[in-house]
């Protein structure tokens, strides 16, 4: 047997999850209160994994860096959460849903894990519009959907701009009741550094009080990760300054596999790079591509006129603009998936076609959306559907409503009103596929550690599609985690509370010391962000949007090199004993030093394109991804020290129920 099991239940594809709750075992409501759980990051996986498995009965201790759960990153999600309800009466169903996830991941996700997501997404819905969750409706009150790129039908359900937060607050809200009860321990501002293992289990964490830097011990029966993604590995990107790759990695130093590290997703539609001068790349959501056109300028005197300021994208005729995607994908059009349409933007910007200073931006025009809903309005209410002031003013009304805080964001941030000019936009990193290992009941490698949400690797394969995030967070914690975990935790309700003051709790302990102090006491001359930015620049560089064999062999050695440099001349200002955000920063960026070489290692070793991954030497002649069928598995990774000595583990993918062919959205 491999010594990776992923323990999918037998039987037919529908059945399994039915199937698997029937059989696993169960903790009885009484034995739940002799139990402690440890969940770490409370966003959409993490809140909703620690207000379900309370309410069951079980004791939670939930941990986040945040000062509430509330500023989790998964706040900043815009568009929208998938589940097949087939409102919209367009042919949605679960086994459609499942199939345009694994399609849209390139054929390099676990069947059995989609099919349950997708069948557990509609039950989603339902739980948040108790909870309060205002979810755009329809006129005559029914929830409304809208489309998203890699599928034919409208199965997105949104709130505004604002899905992720009104989400996230609905999970907070639950938390927040069983914190009030008493079965919800919260610890804000804390951050674990260590996970503990006890003759062979998950037993507890090591984790910082930032605020007082404070170390402390936490012991549980099982431990739960929900600390998100790592792409801030590339320094610029969409997440919140503060994501990191921490738990996770110190998991995978304790016995976790890592897998697929190099599926990265680059989302097509975010504010352009601007400079050196910036910390964060900021999103537009995808749901804007609804009603937004891409395009760039067909002649190249029309981009020089428009970088020296002498042209405007509105002066441009409609037969001199290039709609690349509706060109290119004319059955999908600007709603490709993210991979697809992030590459088309990369290959018209590097083919000279950028239109802004740096030649790193396309354009995302409404012009044609607000003219067609304004006619659509103007009919309604009897107008001249030809007077242009009447027609604009009312189509503006209309995407107002649809997309306005993300319209006033843009604004902002840009200073140009995209009302009355296009958008400009290119892709940025913003979530990873790939994280660690867990089997189909999202246990990881070491038994009695679990990982949801953004912090596994299980669903997405080598790219997410747009609004699948918050559907895979909150499956995974309001309606996998409770059942399966309780598999595990049936044979704990005798075990009692486990002790802190143990050998293995000491050594963990005496670690997250020891790293601390060589922070604060290395006599180095450049800060944190020195470091991080120049690892940034290497992972964009050599790991970004495209890769190849000389870049990648050279990545690892930079990264490696860049390391060792870390380590000697780093400066940490401060001490150990207070609030230290540089000191926070440095063991953060240590382990994103870590992960990069992996990360480039994997990519190395897939010797094919695949959605997120994408090899310049494995591309068609059209330019598209070129699965090779010998790397239809899951890497995992296995850690020996150091990570050019990680062991590569690999989990085959069967497809029974759905053919592997092309992925073509013409």
């Amino acid at each position: 047997m491999s010594i990776l099991d992923s323990k999918i239940p037998e039987g037919p594809l529908a059945d399994k999850w039915t199937k698997h709750k029937n059989e696993i075992n169960l903790v009885n409501p009484a034995n739940k209160r002799l139990i402690d759980v440890i969940i770490v990051g409370t966003g959409l996986a993490g809140g909703s994994a620690a207000a379900t498995l309370a309410e069951l009965g079980y004791n939670v201790k939930a941990f986040c860096f945040q000062d509430s759960p509330r500023r989790a990153h998964s706040i900043a999600a815009q568009g929208g959460i998938n589940a097949a309800k087939n409102y919209q009466g367009d042919g949605d169903s679960t086994y459609r849903l499942f199939y345009d996830t694994v399609k849209g991941g390139d054929y390099r996700s676990r069947e059995a894990n989609v099919y349950r997501l997708a069948e557990v997404s509609t039950n989603i819905i339902d739980q948040c519009v108790a909870q309060g969750v205002p979810f755009a409706r329809e006129y005559g009150g029914l929830l409304d959907n809208r489309s998203f790129g890699g599928v034919l039908v409208s199965r997105t359900f949104y709130a505004k701009g604002q899905t992720g937060q009104q989400l996230l607050l609905g999970a907070y809200a639950a938390m927040n009741r069983q914190i009030g009860r008493g079965k919800i321990k919260m610890y804000t501002r804390h951050e674990m550094l260590d996970v503990v293992i006890v003759n062979g289990k998950a037993r507890g964490i090591i984790a910082r009080n930032l605020v007082t830097g404070e170390i402390e011990r936490h012991s549980a029966h099982a431990v739960v990760l929900g600390t998100g993604g790592y792409g801030n590995a590339f320094y610029l990107s969409t997440y919140a300054m503060g994501s990191n790759v921490t738990a996770a990695w110190k998991a995978h130093k304790r016995g976790a596999f890592f897998a697929n590290p190099c599926y990265t997703q680059i989302h097509p539609t975010c504010i352009p790079v601007s400079g050196d001068h910036q910390s964060k790349l900021t999103l537009m959501s995808e749901s804007l591509r609804n009603d937004g056109r891409i395009w760039v300028p067909k002649h190249k005197k029309d981009v020089e006129a428009i970088r020296n300021g002498s042209l405007k994208p509105t002066d441009i005729a409609e037969e001199d603009r290039d709609y690349y995607l509706e060109r290119r994908y004319p059955a999908f059009g600007n709603l490709v998936p993210r991979d697809v349409a992030s590459r088309a933007a990369k290959e018209r910007c590097d083919a000279g076609y950028g239109v802004n200073q740096t030649g790193e931006a396309v354009y995302l025009d409404f012009a044609s959306a607000i003219e067609r809903y304004g006619k659509e309005q103007a009919y309604v209410k009897g107008l001249d559907v030809d007077d242009k002031k009447v027609v604009t003013e009312l189509g503006k009304k209309v995407v107002e409503n649809k997309y306005g805080n993300l319209f006033q964001m843009y604004e902002k941030i840009v200073d140009q009103n995209p009302y009355e000019t296009p958008m400009m936009i290119y892709p940025a990193v913003h979530y990873t596929m790939g994280g660690l290992w867990v089997d189909y009941n999202l246990m990881t490698t070491v038994p009695g550690l679990y990982a949801i949400g953004e912090a596994n690797f299980s669903d997405h394969g080598a790219n997410r599609l747009g609004a699948s995030a918050l559907m895979q967070g909150l499956a995974d914690g309001y309606f996998v985690l409770p059942y399966t975990i309780g598999d595990y935790l049936a044979h704990d309700i005798r075990t009692g509370t486990i002790p802190t003051d143990t050998k293995e709790f000491d050594e963990a302990e005496k670690n997250v010391r020891e790293t601390i102090s060589k922070f604060i006491n290395n006599k180095g001359t450049k800060s944190v962000d020195h470091f991080h930015k120049r690892l940034g620049k290497i992972m964009w560089n050599k790991c970004g949007m495209a890769r190849n064999e000389k870049d990648l062999k050279e990545a690892i050695k930079d990264i490696a090199e860049l390391r060792e440099e870390f380590y000697k001349d780093v400066f940490v200002p401060g001490s150990e004993n207070e609030y230290n955000e540089e000191l926070a920063k440095a063991g953060r960026v240590a382990d994103f030093l870590e992960l990069g070489e992996l990360f480039a290692k994997d990519a190395l070793e897939r010797n094919e394109s695949a959605g997120g991954h994408f090899r310049e030497e494995y591309q068609t002649e059209s330019g598209e991804a070129l699965r090779v069928k010998e790397y239809q598995y899951v890497s995992a990774w296995e850690y020996k020290g150091q990570p050019s000595e990680a062991v590569h583990h690999k989990e085959p993918l069967e497809y029974k129920n759905i053919e592997v062919k092309e992925r073509s959205y013409k």
